[in-house]
Formats: C-alpha cells, sequence, structure tokens
C-alpha cells in the first residue's frame, strides 16, 4: 500500500513537471525558419508589463512592455543572455577587453573606467557607489537595456524609486526599427527624468510621454496616477499616435532583421579633436563600408544574440560559430564576402608574429602626438545634453600602440584614471562618490566646473588636503592620477609612487579600416623603422587634472615592452640601410668581376694545357 502511495505521487509530480520541462524547450514562432529571406510583417498587439494589451483610447494609457509586446513570438530570457545584455550575469563570458563605462566628475578630479565584466584595469560600479538603478541614470542613454534591479545591493530607498521608474526593459527596437522616426536621443532624454519603463515607448514615432519619474514621490503609482497628494505634479502620460493602430487595435511595426549602421553609430561612433577644421564628410569611409558592407555583415549573431566581435581567438571564448571565420585573418583567408586574399609581398613573416593586422590597416595614422577622441558611449554623443567642447572629460588619447596579451601589437584607445581610494592589502580600492563629494567638495575650487567640462586645475596642496580629511574616514587614502599614486607619509606630507594600480587603461581597435595603398608601412619600411617615427617613438599624452603632470607624455615603445636602447638601435640601422645594399651591390659585382677573371685564367691555363697535349 505504502510503496503503491509513494509510486503515484512520484508519477503525479512527474506529471505536473512534464509541461514545465516542453515549456522550457518550446521553439516560439517567431524563432522559426522556413528558409524564406523576405522580411517578415510585424503588425502586432502591444501589451504592457502587466499583460494588459494597449489601446490608444484606453483610460489608463500605459508604455508597451517589450517583454510582453514580443515574448510571445521571440524567446526574450535567450536572447537576454546575448552580448550586449549579459554584463551583469555572473557566469557570462568576459572576452577581450573593450570600451568601459567612464564615469566622470570634474568637481572631484574623477575619471575611472568601469565595467560589469572583469576586465582588468576596470572598476565594478558597485565600488564607486553606482548601484544598477544610479549605473542606468549615469549611463542608460547608450544602454540597450537588460540591466535590472540587484535586489542584494540597492537600498530601500533605490526600490522605491525602481518601482517608481520601472525596469529597463531590453528595448528591441533600439537596433531592429527601420522606422526612420525611432529617436534614440529621445530615449536618452528620458533615461534623464528616470522614465526607465517608458524610454522605448518615447522613442518610438507613434507615441510621446510627457511627465518625469524624477519629480514623483515615492509613493507614486504609474498604474493609479490619479492618486497624487501635490496637486501640482503631473503624472506621467503616455499618448499614442490614433493612426498607428488598425481597427484590431494591432501596430505596424517597421522590423528589419539586419540593423541598419546608423542604429550602431548611436553608441559606436568616434570622432577624432585635433584638426577641428577637417568634418565628418571630408573623412575617407571604412572600406568595408565602402565597398558596400554594413556592420552586421562581419558582426553577426543568431538568436543568442551571441554577437560576433571579430578579433583573433574569438572562438575560444564565443559560441557564435561564425567567430573564427569573422576576424581580419578569418575573413581574408577563407574569401568570405568576396574579400581578397592579402599578399604582403615582400614583408617579413616576423611582421605577422608581432603585429596585428589592425596595426597597419586601422585606427588613426601614428603622428609624433597621440590625438585626442570623443567616443559615443563616453561622451554622450547623439544625444541632446552632449557637451560639444573639444575638452570635455573623459579625455581618451588614441592610437597607442600598446602590446596585446596574445602578445601582438596593435592600436588602441587609453584613458589615464584618476580617482580617489584607499589602499588594502597592496591593492587600491575606489573610495564611494558620496564620501569623496562630501571630502573634496569645498577644498576642490567649491565644486566649481569650468563650462567646458574639463579637469579643475588641480595642485599638489589641495591633493594633500582631501587626503587628510579622508583619512578620518577611510584607511590610508590615495590619489591616483597620471599613472602614479599619490599618498602621505607619516608626516602628512604627499609622496608619489609609480604603480601598477595607477596605470592606464587601454582597449584594442580596429576601425575605421584602410585600404592597403593607405595602411602603414605602404611607404616602406621608414614608415616604422626609423628613429623618428611615431609608430616607436611617438609621445604619449599623459592625462592629468594635476597641473604640474599636464605636459607629461611617455614614449610609445614603452607600452610594447621592447627595450627602448634595443628598439633605437635597430631603427637607427635603418638610417645605413639604403647604403648597406649599395656597398653589398657593388661588394657582390666586384666579387663576381673577381670570380669571373680568376675563372677565365683557369679557362685559359686549361685550353693552354689541351693545346700543349695535342702538340
Amino acid at each position: 500500500m505504502r510503496k503503491g502511495l509513494i509510486l503515484t505521487g512520484t508519477l503525479f509530480w512527474l506529471a505536473l513537471a512534464i509541461p514545465t520541462f516542453a515549456a522550457s524547450d518550446k521553439i516560439l514562432l517567431g524563432d522559426m525558419q522556413d528558409g524564406s529571406l523576405a522580411q517578415p510583417v510585424h503588425l502586432i498587439n502591444l501589451f504592457d508589463e502587466e499583460g494588459q494589451r494597449i489601446s490608444p483610447d484606453d483610460e489608463l494609457v500605459l508604455p508597451f512592455s517589450m517583454r510582453g509586446s514580443c515574448a510571445d513570438c521571440h524567446d526574450y530570457d535567450k536572447i537576454s543572455k546575448g552580448r550586449h545584455f549579459n554584463a551583469v550575469l555572473p557566469d557570462a563570458e568576459a572576452g577581450r577587453l573593450g570600451q568601459p563605462w567612464i564615469y566622470v566628475d570634474a568637481a572631484t578630479a574623477t575619471q575611472i573606467p568601469l565595467s560589469y565584466r572583469p576586465w582588468e584595469g576596470t572598476y565594478n560600479p558597485r565600488q564607486i557607489g553606482l548601484t544598477r538603478w544610479k549605473f542606468i541614470k549615469s549611463f542608460g542613454r547608450q544602454l540597450p537595456g537588460g540591466i535590472g534591479e540587484d535586489t542584494d545591493a540597492e537600498s530601500p530607498d533605490l526600490q522605491a524609486r525602481w518601482t517608481v521608474s520601472g525596469e529597463l526593459e531590453i528595448n528591441c527596437l533600439a537596433c531592429h526599427d527601420g522606422d526612420p522616426g525611432h529617436d534614440r536621443a529621445e530615449y536618452a532624454t528620458q533615461i534623464v527624468r528616470e522614465n526607465f519603463r517608458w524610454a522605448a515607448t518615447a522613442a518610438c514615432s507613434f507615441a510621446s510621454v510627457k511627465g518625469s519619474a524624477q519629480k514623483m514621490p515615492e509613493t507614486y503609482d504609474p498604474f493609479m496616477p490619479e492618486i497624487l497628494d501635490d496637486p501640482k505634479l503631473i503624472p506621467l502620460t503616455v499618448n499614442y499616435q490614433e493612426s498607428a493602430f488598425d481597427n484590431n487595435k494591432r501596430v505596424l511595426l517597421d522590423i528589419v532583421k539586419k540593423a541598419p549602421d546608423y542604429r550602431c553609430y548611436f553608441c559606436h561612433s568616434n570622432v577624432k579633436l585635433q584638426e577641428p577644421d577637417i568634418q565628418h564628410w571630408m573623412t575617407d569611409q571604412d572600406v568595408h563600408l565602402a565597398a558596400g558592407l554594413t556592420c552586421v555583415d562581419c558582426h553577426r549573431n543568431g538568436l543568442d544574440h551571441e554577437i560576433v566581435r571579430g578579433y583573433e581567438n574569438e572562438a575560444s571564448v564565443s559560441t557564435n560559430p561564425l567567430a573564427a571565420s569573422s576576424s581580419c585573418k578569418g575573413c581574408h583567408t577563407d574569401g568570405r564576402l568576396g574579400a581578397s586574399e592579402p599578399k604582403h609581398a615582400g614583408i617579413p613573416p616576423v611582421h605577422f608574429e608581432r603585429l596585428s593586422c589592425t596595426a597597419c590597416h586601422s585606427g588613426l595614422m601614428p603622428q609624433q602626438k597621440t590625438q585626442r577622441i570623443k567616443t559615443s558611449r563616453a561622451h554622450g554623443l547623439g544625444t541632446h545634453s552632449v557637451n560639444r567642447s573639444a575638452d570635455a572629460l573623459p579625455h581618451i588619447v588614441s592610437p597607442v600602440f600598446a602590446k596585446q596579451p596574445d602578445g601582438k601589437i596593435a592600436p588602441h584607445n587609453l584613458i589615464w584614471p584618476a580617482f580617489w581610494g584607499s589602499l588594502k592589502d597592496g591593492d587600491v580600492v575606489p573610495i564611494a562618490l558620496e564620501l569623496v563629494g562630501k571630502a573634496a567638495g569645498k577644498i576642490l575650487d567649491g565644486g566649481k566646473v569650468s563650462r567646458s567640462g574639463d579637469w579643475p586645475d588641480l595642485t599638489a596642496e589641495q591633493i594633500t588636503k582631501v587626503l587628510v580629511v579622508l583619512k578620518n574616514t577611510v584607511e590610508k587614502p590615495v590619489y591616483i592620477c597620471a599613472g602614479k599614486v599619490y599618498s602621505l607619509d607619516n608626516k602628512d606630507q604627499l609622496t608619489d609612487t609609480q604603480d601598477c594600480a595607477a596605470k592606464p587603461y587601454l582597449w584594442p581597435i580596429a576601425h575605421d579600416v584602410r585600404p592597403a595603398a593607405q595602411s602603414l608601412g605602404s611607404g616602406g619600411c621608414s614608415d616604422c623603422h626609423t628613429t623618428d617615427k611615431p609608430f616607436f617613438f611617438g609621445r604619449v599624452d599623459v592625462d592629468s587634472p594635476l597641473v604640474s603632470e599636464a605636459a607629461s607624455t611617455k614614449e610609445m615603445v614603452e607600452f610594447q615592452g621592447l627595450r627602448p636602447f634595443y628598439t633605437k638601435a635597430f631603427a637607427f640601422s635603418f638610417v645605413f640601410r639604403p647604403w648597406l645594399k649599395i656597398v653589398s651591390l657593388v661588394s657582390c659585382l666586384l666579387i663576381a668581376g673577381v670570380l669571373l677573371l680568376y675563372a677565365l685564367k683557369a679557362l685559359g691555363s686549361v685550353v693552354k694545357v689541351l693545346s700543349e697535349e695535342e702538340k
């Protein structure tokens, strides 16, 4: 009897579990392919985050939810583990170093690289007091979403703010909306207003959002907006164009499979600042784009959104089957997309062992001094509140030809970290921004910041005063800048040391790609191998708020793991190489003449002997 009950119970629970397992393996309609290359029509119902269907004539009009509107046909959970959305997941593959998020606060002379990925040289946002809510507030302008609440770290106050602002869901339309009216700048504006749940809706051409969650009290309920204690507060409202809905209350979305380049550019644009007279239309386009390729022709992904980044050895950390063949080498040796096979006639093979393809073909051409650039993610390019000044922080210098972990030299962008920290067990740990602001605000010129957004003129005396104040709250306070660690000695005197904790953060670059005729080395060995060429001997700016370090530089060779004297001596040898070639050629001719002379003499001797024998 007892065994029968146990068996019956086991079968009962298995019966309940089978639908669950089946549901988890279910292939959704939008994720199945029938082989057609035609563009599917997305005439769909829109749903809010509670699963209620959106209609423009509803009494309470809410923003539509990407999860609620797309997940019936697409595996939202699987997509959420893709490269653009998985940074906060603990099991996400870090991959090669990439561009960090750079937190900037000129008032406290702070410029620090952040990342949720465990990249060496970056810091987790939580280390400086940025919870996920605050992180979105700072950088959500160019986030495609997917970063949710961290319930273990958020304070009760911030959890209340999450309720008001809502979740920043994955914004599928940020990449896949082909409507030219889709406005990512409006999306950024909504993030500033803390309208996280409204941002994607506001960016669409058929909807507008009024109001600000930032102004709402923590008790505000967006699903009951009429309940407000303060009559001066205006509840958040959504207005949909009635013409966007058909008779069945469905909306036609212009969804494209291949994201257009201009969608990528909102987060992935670069601009150089050294030549203000040269406008974008005067520069040449990346050779691949000029040939008709698009960003997603190379940076491909499937449903899992594990997008190809395109660097060598990516296949060792990526599940994307095209990772191996989508690097420079992979594409040009396989002949994909009509790529020509590089000849590299006359170039010694050692170059391909020690240089990446991008060293010669990508990024800015090296000059005697590095240039300053801006990037979309670092400077908010394309947003309404962008600071257009060339001096605006963060200061990114490029190109820096540095050695990668694989031992090859490649072009990089570089920033010099500047932040306040404490020394713990030999490591520098950043101090929370709130604490720094209280300690340094009045000392650093009262927190006044120039309109350009540049560094304040920081002095050694100011650093000393701030460190003295911080010493009362943290153990062994330090200040990082210009590649040095500044600390106090036993007498509260300022000292500085070179330390790996202060080294710059570099990330490799691959665009824009230049054709062979414009590549580094197309002018011969002298493009790099002379004593004054910037590839080895250019000067890298050391960016610093400290006035005494403002004009300092380092030599490029210091970033390449090479011995400066040997490199200089090797380059010096190229001065005499043309003479060496001439001397070698003349010597060969002389040796050939001598050999020919002796050969003729030998031949004469042989002929003489033979003639005497005949006689």
